[in-house]
Formats: structure tokens, C-alpha cells, sequence
């Protein structure tokens, strides 16, 4: 499977948790056989909470080593209302956000999207991108095509023992194979 079709896949289901990807994507060091992750779960980890720009909650449902590093799909449930990302860019991953639950605003490059329940948007790497949470709850699948280092990054802002500034931010950013490239996109 070619990697549009991949992603045209990925954002015609609602659910996610079942994409899969060819044998060839997955060959080394993936897992040979099925599993299921339950509702309210994570696959390794835990539950991860963040800190920095939200405070949002993250559940690993497919791991990169799960995947042979071709995927990363992680369920986030949002307690940060008004708070998000900051701009930034994805050097090497494709992402797609799917709502589940509550509502969303997404700038992508110079375009802004308002998301809710059952809504999906695409993502491209190296194309600048920030969202928000609009409503006081909600819950998104996020998938990130290839894995690459997003594990690592929300693992790094889960165990911080202080509130991270904005330098330091942009460190681990960096550190992951991102750029914040601007501040975070807000409600107004």
C-alpha cells in the first residue's frame, strides 16, 4: 500500500485504532500478531499527562515498535480548555487528528479549521500547525505517520517535576524532531 492510499485509509474510518499498514512497512521489530487496547487503556506507558502548553492526558493505542516505526496512534484526552500546541512543524510525520469527543480550532499553514465530533483533518509534515481546545472537554485520535520520535517527546513532557518555559519548549521540540515556529493559536 502506497503511503497516499495509506492516508486516504486513515482519514475515510472513524476508528482509528484499526488502520493497519502492508508487511513491508512493518517488517522490523513489529509485532506479528493483533491486540486490543480497551476504552480508558494504554497499550505501554500508562496514562501520560502532560505539562507545558495543556495538561491533556495521553493513552498509547499503537506503538511506532508496534508498527516497525511506520505509525503511532495515541488517544488524548483534553482538560485544557483555550490551550494547545504552539505553532510548529514536523519534519518527518504526516499527522491526523480524528474528534471524538468535544470541539477543536486547527491552523494549518494560513488556514483555519473549526473541528467537533466525528470530524478528521490531515495534517501534512513541514507545514506549519498549532490547534486548541474549544470546548471545556474533549478526546481525539491522533495517529502520526511515520512513528519517528513522538513517543519520546510526550514521554519527555509527561515527566517533567516543573512547568516547563517556552525556551525549554522548543528545546524538546527540537529534541523530537520539531520546530515551534510560533506561539500557541488561541480561542479569539
Amino acid at each position: 500500500m502506497k503511503r497516499n492510499q495509506f492516508l486516504a485509509t486513515a482519514l475515510s474510518i472513524g476508528a482509528l485504532p484499526f488502520v493497519s499498514l502492508s508487511a513491508t512497512a512493518c517488517q522490523s521489530q513489529s509485532t506479528r500478531t493483533g491486540f486490543k487496547v480497551k476504552a480508558g487503556e494504554a497499550r505501554l506507558y500508562g496514562r501520560i499527562t502532560l505539562k507545558g502548553v495543556n495538561h491533556n492526558i495521553m493513552d498509547l493505542k499503537v506503538s511506532g515498535k508496534d508498527s516497525g516505526g511506520g505509525m503511532t496512534i495515541f488517544q488524548q484526552t483534553s482538560i485544557s480548555q483555550g490551550m494547545g500546541t504552539p505553532l510548529h512543524i514536523h519534519h518527518y510525520q504526516d499527522e491526523v487528528f480524528y474528534v471524538i469527543e468535544g470541539a477543536y480550532r486547527f491552523q494549518v499553514g494560513k488556514a483555519y479549521f473549526n473541528l467537533e465530533k466525528g470530524e478528521h483533518i490531515f495534517l501534512p509534515k513541514t507545514v506549519p500547525h498549532a490547534w486548541t481546545q474549544v470546548s471545556k472537554t474533549g478526546k481525539m485520535n491522533v495517529l502520526f505517520q511515520p512513528a519517528g520520535k513522538m513517543e519520546e517527546f510526550f514521554l519527555m513532557m509527561a515527566g517533567l517535576d516543573h512547568e516547563p518555559d517556552m525556551a525549554e519548549i522548543d528545546k524538546i521540540f527540537s529534541d523530537c524532531e520539531m520546530s515551534v515556529v510560533g506561539p500557541p493559536l488561541t480561542l479569539n
